[in-house]
């Protein structure tokens, strides 16, 4: 690609590299404010309603973890980050030294004991079963056999689920969040979820769509957890913190607020017009961060396609055999795989602080950039060998004839893959929520897992996305004819 085609391709796509800043890094060294007051960094889950969800109107985080740990807090003289990450990805942070605390209705179990610290049981749970509202059939677990059900996965319920899967002869398949487990039992892919009771009765309160058909399972208390022989002060504060909510009546307060009278305004009254509506300032975020990271991560991958492509059509063995296990290695593995790497297991390797925004753009800028050093690789062998004879035979030397003849004929060629490649760029993005990157799907699940209008909420995304991209394409699409006249 000649400098001029390069340049101009790229200061179209460096548009609103602003907001590059969009997220800060973990920490899991306590941070110290102005007035000297501590700053830890505690993950959470991203929908677990009551105990941590996005309120659809102020978008802000709560639920009964978020409002006891942000009194705790308070009272203990100390400030907390709140990183919204999802629940095996809070773990993961914490173990990682990502963060000090987690706190996302977590049941104490022996297993944990090993990794973590626990805090004093601060909630009493317990697991029951649910089925579709129009369900009639289901009625215990005797009418399971053979039949798939769903748990969340790293829980109480998914334990007890696989207990009784044994006895009574069902299948149970693991889902990363409430809200996809009562869609999977609505579809009737699954005919029933196990999930704690207090999580159920919210849901059910809220129109999910579901019924309780048998009685809970005692057991699976709740703690705050820190990592094992790590943060026991933080450990210590949130235990005093705990106990003089209790004596005050303030625990019962905050529990009573989401469970006592669960349900708020109608959450399945309204359009979806008036649902956009409501969700737009959430929405309007995650689609600027969405942007953004495809914007820069699209840019530094095309600086890496073109390096590597020449690379690959290089008359040295090195610089070929290099290029080759650049592309061979990020074709040939998942990028869930290396947003997980660079965001838990670098810091973990190097001791330096995790950043979510730089971790989405390594992952996405690395796998799009080996796509693009086999289009710019094809581009450029595309072009007829006589094109480059007929140039050096007019006494251009070969970077010249590179520069004035065979790179502006591989640009036409390479243009429309490259366009396409944004595109896959920009819905790949969405693969950064599972590392808690706030991108537009990502807010869209904050959203439906506290009201459960799911199909709807996924709808008003699609949409979204498919304008942005149609925009998108349209746009390149003019750089294209502008600069390959």
């Amino acid at each position: 690609m000649r400098v001029g085609t390069a340049a101009a391709f790229a200061a179209v796509l460096l548009l609103g590299t602003a907001a590059a800043a969009t997220a800060s890094p973990l920490s899991a060294d306590v941070q110290k404010t102005a007035d000297d007051t501590p700053t830890y960094v505690i993950a959470t889950d991203t929908t677990f309603a009551p105990f941590e969800f996005r309120d659809t109107k102020s978008g802000d985080l709560v639920g009964i973890d978020m409002d006891m740990i942000q009194e705790i807090a308070k009272q203990e003289g100390f400030k907390v980050d709140i990183r919204s990450l999802g629940f095996q990805a809070a773990l993961s942070a914490v173990q990682a030294g990502q963060a000090d605390g987690v706190i996302a209705g977590m049941s104490i179990t022996d297993e944990r004991k090993e990794i973590f610290d626990f805090s004093e049981p601060y909630f009493e749970s317990g697991v029951q079963m649910a089925v579709a509202a129009n369900d009639n059939d289901t009625k215990g677990y005797e009418d399971l056999k053979g039949k798939t059900v769903v748990a969340k996965s790293g829980t109480q319920g998914l334990l007890e689920a696989e207990k009784l899967a044994t006895k009574y002869d069902f299948k149970v398949k693991a889902l990363d969040q409430s809200a996809t487990m009562y869609e999977s039992v609505k579809n009737k892919s699954a005919v029933a979820v196990f999930d704690d009771y207090p999580v159920l009765a919210y849901g059910i309160a809220q129109g999910n769509g579901l019924k309780v058909v048998t009685e809970k399972i005692p057991g699976g208390e709740y703690g705050f957890a820190v990592a094992k022989g790590k943060n026991s002060e933080l450990l210590a504060s949130f235990n005093d913190g705990l106990a003089q909510l209790k004596a005050d009546g303030d625990y019962q307060k905050i529990v009573d607020r989401y469970l006592a009278a669960p349900e708020t305004e109608a959450s399945s009254n309204g359009n979806i017009f008036e649902l956009l509506q409501q969700s737009w300032p959430a929405l309007s975020k995650g689609l600027w961060n969405t942007l953004a990271i495809t914007i820069v991560s699209f840019v530094i991958a095309l600086v890496l396609g073109l390096v590597f492509g020449f690379m690959k059509i290089s008359g040295s063995r090195i610089l070929r055999g290099i290029a080759t296990v650049y592309v061979a290695i990020f074709r040939g593995t998942p990028i869930l795989v290396w947003a997980f790497l660079f965001y838990f297991g670098l810091p973990q390797l190097t001791g330096s602080p995790g950043d979510v925004f730089m971790a989405g753009v390594a992952t996405l800028s690395l796998n799009a950039g080996a796509y693009l050093t086999e289009i710019v690789r094809g581009g450029l062998q595309a072009v007829d060998p006589g094109q480059m004879e007929a140039a050096r035979s007019l006494g251009l030397g070969w970077g010249r004839s590179m520069q004035r003849v065979v790179v502006p004929q591989a640009t036409k060629i390479t243009m429309p893959s490259i366009i396409n490649q944004l595109v896959i760029t920009l819905k790949d993005s969405s693969l950064l929520l599972t590392i808690g990157f706030a991108e537009l799907l990502y807010q869209a699940q904050q959203i439906y897992a506290a009201n459960f209008r799911t199909t709807e909420m996924l709808i008003i995304v699609g949409l979204m996305y498919f304008v942005v991209i149609t925009l998108l394409t349209w746009l390149a699409n003019m750089v294209d004819k502008r600069v390959n006249k």
